[in-house]
């Protein structure tokens, strides 16, 4: 999962960032409105936390604009500001979610989780299956039967979109993005690679999951037998 932090207060944005990456979130961090929101507009992000007193461009600026463009990510308002008006402001304008500072950090992280799930992403156990195959994307573990191995974050990052998106192609773009940033330097050289170790701990548990390589468009979980 993929979260952009919009937040002017540079040691409570990466204080912030390093707690979510400890529980295994992506995390990238914005300074003002005007990177939030450009940023905000890759759609490449699965939760959004923003805060409402920004240089350049407020809060309510940045989620006007994106709900405008119809950015449908959940959008969590970070605010030192705990006025009922305020509140009913950022609801209007299409805020999922409010928490004044300062916050309880495990209630931040339950009210993320909240917005994950009304958003149908499969968070149910932090866990996702495919066939013979089952992602333990809390502890970074893929099991098969009898056996586990396991998986450094980008490659749970990389099976987690795989397994979600099963029904349909996951093209290389998409996985650039997500586990890499939209700014990386990182090339489909390093898909292509980290295709290749997952393909190797597949194999290792003698699972008769793949991952098919979808020529000139991605990649696609598949079965053996479907092949």
């Amino acid at each position: 999962m993929r979260i952009l932090i919009i937040e002017d207060e540079k040691k409570l944005a990466d204080s912030l960032a390093q707690v979510l990456k400890k529980h295994n979130y992506i995390v990238d961090v914005a300074y003002d409105g005007i990177d939030g929101e450009e940023q905000a507009l890759a759609n490449i992000h699965d939760l959004i936390l923003l805060d409402v007193m920004l240089p350049k461009q407020d809060g309510f600026e940045v989620l006007s604009a994106l709900r405008a463009q119809d950015i449908q990510i959940p959008i969590l308002m970070l605010t030192a500001k705990d006025r009922v008006q305020d509140k009913i402001r950022g609801l209007d304008y299409g805020a999922d979610d409010y928490i004044a500072k300062p916050f309880d950090t495990q209630e931040l992280l339950a009210r993320i989780r909240a917005n994950l799930r009304r958003r149908n992403v499969a968070m149910e156990d932090d866990e996702l299956a495919f066939h013979d195959i089952v992602l333990d994307k809390a502890n970074l573990i893929v099991k098969s039967r009898n056996d586990q191995i396991s998986l450094t974050l980008k490659e749970a990052e990389i099976l987690e979109l795989l397994m979600s998106n099963q029904q349909s192609i996951t093209t290389k773009e998409l996985l650039l993005d997500k586990v890499w940033g939209y700014d990386s330097d990182a090339s489909f050289n390093h898909v292509e690679v980290y295709i290749s170790f997952l393909r190797k701990k597949l194999k290792y548990l003698s699972s008769t999951t793949i991952i098919q390589t979808i020529r000139g468009v991605g990649y696609k979980l598949t079965e053996v037998s479907d092949v």
